[in-house]
């Protein structure tokens, strides 16, 4: 059975600042995808990561379905309709047109998601961020599918022993190149650390994976940045990913492993500021010290003849105890600096910010020097 797993998200409102999204909204959502369930998709899960609205869909459409992407983009219709109502902040922030044009790409929500032969027992993770980019997915992911630290297959398996092939866009260039790894390892970490401009955009098994499809993605991240889309800075990108496991791809513990580490990603209050990333359970998922600091959530389901079974609140384990401790201490740390760098971000990182309105305001103050 083919089954299409869908991740799409959206800035609509939220109280009290940049905080949270309110279950109105959640129901708002609720009502259009339930009226689609069992028509034109098989099922769906709603949820939050601080002030983004989060649709899982699944369905038998593919990728890119106009059908599927409308459904969506009149849930985050109906959704910004309360916000409005409810007088919430950011209401429809991310939705950068009145009209859906046959493709939700290019008009604000971001999008992960891919098609896949269903096997006997299908694992899914989708993880969810805010105040990031999507470059945050960088680090997770290469050591998912690239560090054998992270990720003991790679070495024990057989299966995975040959690597992972990944598909890193410039979204500068708008250009893209797949890397054999770990033949191309150097090379891909290269640019990838650099992850304002080059973000992994899919991971995909190797042709000689006798257990995973080479065709069907392994992983898959929004890479949708408002600022290009909009021309202005109207928020940070706040992305979502998907990623399969087990049967010849990394095991539930090696996709969730990289999160232990609070890695610095660039976001924060205005999009302007490096901070830690700090895993939480769904219900801490709502940022509000600095508007921050970044988080990210991870919902586990089981998908079978593409219905969802679950969620598990991934980072509900108090395992991540520590990680978010350590974050609490970054964020102290990188708070300290103020307006500095490296809290904030570098001068090339903030004209898609709101800096370049204060660099006008004083630009006819220089004088050239003798």
């Amino acid at each position: 059975m083919e089954t299409t797993f869908s991740a799409i998200k959206a800035d609509v409102g939220s109280v009290a600042g940049h905080h949270v999204v309110p279950e109105e909204l959640e129901e708002s959502a609720i009502s259009v995808l339930e009226e689609a369930k069992g028509k034109d998709i098989f099922d769906y899960f709603v949820t939050h990561c601080g002030d983004d609205l989060e649709l899982i869909i699944t369905h038998d459409k593919g990728e890119e379905s106009e059908e599927v992407y409308e459904i969506a983009w009149n849930a985050f219709l109906k959704a910004t309709e309360k916000a409005k109502e409810l007088g919430l902040y950011g209401a429809g922030q991310d939705l950068l047109s009145d009209a859906f044009s046959g493709n939700i790409k290019g008009l604000g929500p971001g999008i992960a998601e891919m098609e896949f032969k269903e096997r006997k027992s299908n694992p899914v993770f989708t993880f969810m961020m805010d105040k990031t980019e999507p470059g945050a997915f960088n680090l997770p992911m290469y050591k998912i599918f690239a560090d054998p630290f992270n990720t003991a297959g790679l070495v024990l398996d057989p299966n995975m022993h040959s690597g992972f092939v990944f598909e890193v866009w410039d979204i500068k260039e708008s250009k893209k190149i797949n890397f054999y790894c770990p033949d191309d390892l150097y090379d891909m970490l290269a640019l990838i650390g650099a992850k304002s401009r080059y973000v992994i955009k899919r991971a995909y098994p190797k042709e000689d994976n006798p257990k995973a499809n080479p065709q069907e993605p392994a992983a898959v991240i929004s890479t949708e940045k408002l600022s290009h889309i909009a021309g202005e800075y109207v928020g940070k990108d706040d992305p979502v990913a998907v990623v399969r496991g087990q049967s010849g791809l990394p095991a539930a513990g090696e996709i969730l492993e990289p999160f232990t580490h609070p890695e610095l990603v660039s976001g924060w209050m205005k999009g302007s500021h490096n901070g830690p990333l700090m895993p939480v359970p769904v219900e801490d998922a709502a940022p509000t010290r600095f508007d921050g600091p970044p988080r990210a959530i991870c919902l586990g389901f089981q998908v079978k003849d593409g219905m969802l079974i679950g969620p598990v609140d991934s980072f509900a384990d108090p395992a991540f105890d520590k990680a978010r401790e350590k974050a609490h201490q970054v964020s102290d740390y990188m708070r300290a600096h103020g307006p500095f760098e490296p809290h904030r971000l570098p001068e090339e990182e903030m004209e898609y910010t709101t800096l370049p309105d204060v660099m006008e305001k004083i630009n006819h103050r220089f004088e050239d020097m003798d």
